[in-house]
């Protein structure tokens, strides 16, 4: 049986960490909450945002804006957005995890090449595609590095509660590499906040905006309980409308530069609200995994007590029955 002096050290270890632990619990825990209400509060917005942006994608070809047409794709760029800290439960993973799981079920595998800067990936056409990506974190930055892949630009430090200042210049990079034809196509992985017990790896294609993928990510990130929820069933409301009854709009004085304009703030908008939600998971898979540790340890200390108390019982009956055998020696 171990000695009673190996486990107070145990215990006291156990001990001190219950209280880091829990300590950081009761933090996340306030973070979670503000940056809860953040992201629900601008889901009206971000919905609002995407329901024009699946309108405007059906007008005449002539007045769309780049951003919402459609070119071959050679060049595609995948955007992780993780966290920057870890001690977050499985929040990283389920993103790496989805982001494999996505390249996998799209039958794309990486494959050296000499001629291009980074790997390139190869469908099943047998096309070749180059392959880019950026980083959002530390945690997604560091994954990317140790698979080997190229990652063009990363964003950190984004802070506990994200500010749209912090998001521009993610923004603007995506928008500007996408009209410069850096890449075609930009395929975002991050976590959509359910609940505070539940938040969900998501795969969402960001450009080119087209009807179908918005339609396909209002479908993902609208609740199925909650007040949000019920309001949108008793008020039957339709974020992306039907593409045969959708509004027609008169646009002055020139369509194509209102519209340029229009669509980089909605694409931001969708870009923030997405980083908002990222944001929300983080805290409360922070919070979930380090209740689970505090319970861990209260458990685990418990166990050491009660080891403890036997190992001093069973020292005590041993030292009281060389006593007893010492005085019927000398008796």
């Amino acid at each position: 049986m171990e000695n009673t002096q190996s486990i107070k050290k145990r215990l006291k270890s156990i001990s001190n960490i219950g209280k880091i632990t829990k300590a950081m619990e009761l933090v996340a825990a306030t973070k979670m909450r503000r940056s809860q209400e953040i992201a629900l509060a601008s889901r009206p917005y971000a919905f609002a945002a995407l329901d024009l942006l699946a309108n405007v994608s059906l007008l005449s070809k002539n007045d769309l804006s780049e951003l919402l047409q459609k070119r071959k794709t050679k060049k595609v760029l995948f955007v992780l957005v993780a966290s920057d800290k870890g001690l977050a439960g499985a929040f990283n993973s389920s993103i790496f995890k989805k982001f494999e799981q996505s390249v996998k079920k799209e039958s794309w595998r990486v494959r050296p090449s000499k001629d291009l800067e980074g790997p390139t990936l190869q469908t099943a056409q047998t096309a070749q595609v180059e392959n880019f990506y950026v980083a959002v974190g530390e945690k997604s930055f560091n994954y990317l590095l140790k698979k080997g892949l190229h990652v063009v630009r990363k964003f950190t430090n984004v802070g506990d509660f994200t500010t749209t200042e912090q998001v521009q210049p993610l923004s603007d990079f995506l928008v500007e590499g996408y009209l410069k034809g850096d890449f075609d196509k930009v395929i975002v992985f991050s976590t959509h906040f359910r609940s505070a017990l539940k938040q969900e790896a998501l795969t969402r294609e960001m450009l080119p905006i087209t009807f179908n993928s918005l339609q396909e990510t209002v479908r993902e990130i609208i609740p199925d309980k909650g007040k949000f929820a019920e309001m949108i069933k008793e008020q039957n409301i339709s974020f992306v409308s039907d593409k045969s009854k959708l509004p027609e709009y008169l646009i002055e004085p020139s369509a194509k530069e209102v519209l340029d304009n229009l669509v980089k703030h909605l694409f931001f908008m969708q870009l923030y609200h997405l980083v908002l939600e990222a944001n929300a998971s983080e805290h409360a898979a922070r919070r979930m995994a380090m209740k689970t540790a505090s319970d861990n340890a209260s458990d685990l200390g418990q166990a050491l007590n009660l080891q403890y108390n036997k190992s001093r019982q069973g020292a005590i009956t041993n030292q009281i029955i060389e006593i007893i055998a010492g005085a019927e020696s000398l008796s």
